[in-house]
């Protein structure tokens, strides 16, 4: 038997507002009804149209109109009516569907935000995110607490080596998806420069870059909380060449420079190339790198320089959250470091405003700002940027006996690109697209890797970190990928002593086709195989 809005039956008079309902067992169900001025009533039905009502103390937690209507959305997200990656109700649908008001869909909504269940998305609305249990973030990293030696050079030249034929997913590669058609408008701006007669692009440009394309990137810069006049930016080709200008600027060889870990295996290669160490931080898959670790390392060690992805980070995915980025630049300031801020994947964030860089808290010039075009437009471009501060004579030096000038055409492409408004349309479409398919991409982790797979949830750029249980060296499950044509980027890419074997890093930027799919339940079987095998052997042995 049920009641509804005060009617039972038999007919009995009940109070009017139902706020819940409890069921104890098949023969009892028991329901709280809201009355004036906090008072509650207990009713339970029992048997043969039995009505019980009992009062319940005042002050006792109500549960109000918004929560009710979170729960309905809750059930339905549960019972699986709403699956991962759907679109919700609009607030207005809802309203109509619930009859409640404007402001109680909406802090519904919010409800189920804070608990992680959906999330909203700029212009679109309302979508379900990926259950994230049972494992739902990679472990803390525990690098050794000394400097090391880079030791990963051949891995990386392997990685390097699989964009031959013969392997035809690369599902840890760290490149955007250039085939949207909000790219189109840079294609013509290329054509229309090569058929140009004026051959200014086939001249040397500045030292420091194209006027246009500096004002162009101090104008975005705005975005993540920087004020920068074009004379505080130079052009690089690429970010990686932004790194290179920074760590051969502050440093000398044998030098020692913390790092987060895991870390960029492109940064890692630098210092490596450039006889550096380095002193791996704790890194926490939400927080980013542990500050309480670092200030150690600062007393303990003669650090040169701190270099951070502190957003979007590549690969763990985390953005440290605003507050830990200015307590970042206060720890660098008082032991007087600079610190080397790779930003090349700010823009791709999935919420706006995007998050702020630590450069933006930098009222002393220690921080050194790099980023580029590679991750948001595409990586042949070979256009990047970096606001030195205080140290931009020494990397202008740098800069000149590197490369020189950068390639002209590229810079002005862009710069006509950025000035007429494509790139922010490019990224607003791009960024949707990745944050769905993150959230596809997320849930066939879930369903066919081994279980209590650790996953990242990044809130921006398109690579997820996937830390599997330590059965699983991804270096030889690449060996076994290799025979599908599959391969992707082994954990122990990302540090400077190969730490991180049992996790990987995987790309989710290009659409995700059936064969895309496939190739992903391929990797989780393989893992899957390799657990089994250990668990076999264990037995053997005992």
């Amino acid at each position: 038997m049920r009641l509804k809005r005060g009617m039972a039956n038999p007919p009995c008079y009940m109070p009017n507002q139902i706020t819940q309902c409890y069921h104890l067992n098949t023969d009892i169900e028991f329901t709280v009804f809201r009355i004036q001025k906090g008072v509650l009533y207990l009713c339970m039905v029992a048997g043969q149209g039995i009505c019980i009502v009992i009062r319940l103390y005042r002050g006792m937690s109500v549960m109000t109109r918004y929560e009710e209507v979170a729960g309905i959305l809750r059930e339905r997200i549960e019972h699986g009516i709403y699956r991962v990656g759907d679109r919700l109700p609009s607030i207005r649908a809802v309203c109509q569907e619930l009859d409640v008001s404007i402001s109680t869909a909406q802090e519904a909504y919010r409800q189920l935000m804070d608990v992680a269940l959906i999330e909203s998305r700029p212009k679109s609305g309302y979508f379900v995110l990926p259950s994230r249990v049972p494992s739902v973030l990679p472990s803390v990293s525990r690098p050794a607490q000394r400097p090391l030696d880079i030791s990963q050079w051949d891995q990386v030249l392997e990685l390097v080596a699989t964009q031959r034929d013969d392997v035809r997913l690369l599902l840890g590669r760290g490149i955007p998806n250039f085939d949207y058609e909000t790219l189109r408008p840079l294609s013509k701006i290329l054509a229309g420069l090569h058929r140009s007669n004026d051959l200014h692009g086939f001249n040397y440009d500045k030292l420091n870059g194209s006027p246009e394309l500096r004002q162009q990137v101090a104008r975005l810069a705005i975005a993540s909380g920087c004020l920068l006049h074009p004379d505080d930016i130079m052009v690089t080709t690429g970010c990686q060449e932004a790194l290179a200008i920074a760590l051969r600027t502050l440093t000398q060889p044998g030098d020692v420079v913390a790092v987060d870990s895991p870390s960029f295996y492109g940064t890692m290669q630098i210092l490596k190339a450039n006889g550096l160490k380095a002193l791996e931080i704790p890194t926490d898959p939400q927080t980013g790198i542990s500050l309480e670790a670092l200030e150690l390392a600062l007393e303990q060690w003669p650090i040169r320089a701190i270099q951070v992805t502190p957003t979007y980070n590549n690969p763990l995915g985390y953005t440290m959250p605003e507050a830990r980025k200015r307590a970042l630049f206060q720890l660098a300031q008082r032991f007087d470091v600079a610190i080397i801020e790779d930003d090349i994947y700010g823009d791709l964030s999935f919420s706006l405003p995007r998050p702020r860089t630590v450069k933006s808290f930098d009222d002393d010039g220690r921080v050194m700002l790099c980023s580029g075009f590679s991750k948001t437009v595409g990586p042949g471009l070979r256009v990047g940027w970096l606001a030195p501060g205080r140290y931009r004579d020494q990397a202008l030096h740098m800069k000149y006996v590197s490369t020189g000038a950068s390639a002209t055409l590229p810079q002005l492409a862009v710069a006509e690109f950025v000035a007429k408004g494509h790139y922010e349309r490019h990224v607003r479409y791009a960024t949707r697209q990745y944050q769905r398919q993150r959230d596809i991409m997320i849930s066939w982790i879930q369903r066919y890797f081994p279980k209590g797979a650790g996953i990242s949830y990044p809130q921006g750029s398109f690579l997820l970190w996937v830390e599997l249980p330590a059965a699983v060296d991804c270096v030889k499950l690449n060996q076994r990928l290799a025979q599908h044509a599959i391969h992707v980027a082994p954990g122990s890419l990302f540090s400077a002593s190969g730490k991180f074997r049992q996790c990987l890093r995987l790309n989710y930027a290009f659409t995700l086709t059936p064969s895309i799919e496939n190739a992903v339940r391929t990797v989780g079987e393989l893992a899957t195989e390799m657990v089994e095998e250990a668990q076999t052997h264990a037995t053997s042995v005992i």
